[in-house]
């Protein structure tokens, strides 16, 4: 685990990822996940019942 060397030295935006690469400069890369969250614009529709048919029982030889 490292240290913390210096504190808001850089300024840090939501979605983000922030890490120091082998050269020692820190770097910022796109987050695949987090950041926003995103606002559901469409309810789900509802979905119809069916009625399931019942099953045939086996005849016994």
């Amino acid at each position: 685990m490292g240290k913390i060397v210096a504190k808001s030295v850089v300024t840090r935006k939501p979605g983000y990822l922030y890490y120091v690469d082998a050269k020692g400069n820190v770097c910022e890369a796109k987050m695949a996940r987090g950041g926003k969250k995103k606002k559901s614009s469409k309810k789900k529709a509802a979905k119809k019942t069916t009625k399931k048919k019942a099953a045939k029982k086996k005849k016994k030889r």
